[in-house]
C-alpha cells in the first residue's frame, strides 16, 4: 500500500457524476491522504500505515518544530483513493497501472485503511472509491510525505 500524506490547512473532495457534483468530504487542519492499494496488501501492513499516519509527528509545536501528530493538533484526515500512485511511467509514454490492486481488492484495502485510522482515534472523511473526483487543498508548508508498506 502507498499513502501520500499532504499536511493541509484545508482540503475537500467532490464527486463528479452526470447528475452533478457532490461534496463527500472536507477537513480543516490535518492530512489529505491519497491511498493506493497494491495486490497482496495484508491486514497488518494496512494497520501499520494507519498507525503511522495517526502518529507521524509532522505538525509544528510551540517552538516551530515538527513534533506533533494529527491527533495532537486536533486535526482530521481526508482519505481519497488514488490508484495512479502505483503508475509505472518509465516505459513509453503511457503509464502502466498493473502495480495497483484491482477494483475489488483496492476497495477492500482502502476501506481497511480508513477503518484502521478510525480505530486509532482519527476522524476521517472520504471521497468515493472509483468515482471521478475533484480534490482541493491548501498544502501547509508545503509538507508532503510518502509512505509505502510493500505487499507481503
Amino acid at each position: 500500500m502507498i499513502v501520500l500524506l499532504q499536511r493541509v490547512d484545508g482540503a475537500s473532495v467532490d464527486v463528479v457524476k452526470e447528475t452533478g457534483v457532490r461534496r463527500t468530504g472536507e477537513v480543516a487542519r490535518g492530512f489529505l491522504a491519497l491511498v493506493c492499494a497494491e495486490p497482496g496488501d495484508g491486514a497488518e501492513a494496512v494497520r501499520k500505515l494507519a498507525r503511522k499516519t495517526a502518529k507521524l509527528r509532522v505538525f509544528e509545536d510551540e517552538a516551530g518544530k515538527m513534533n506533533r501528530s494529527v491527533a495532537d493538533v486536533g486535526g482530521r484526515v481526508l482519505a481519497v483513493s488514488q490508484f495512479t500512485l502505483a503508475a509505472d511511467c518509465m516505459n513509453g509514454n503511457r503509464p502502466s497501472f498493473s502495480g495497483a490492486a484491482g477494483p475489488e481488492e483496492g476497495l477492500a484495502g482502502f476501506n481497511a485503511y480508513v477503518e484502521a485510522l478510525r480505530a486509532e482515534g482519527v476522524d476521517v472523511e472520504t471521497g468515493e472509491f472509483g468515482a471521478h473526483m475533484r480534490v482541493s487543498l491548501v498544502n501547509d508548508g508545503p509538507a508532503t510525505f510518502w509512505l509505502r508498506m510493500p505487499p507481503a
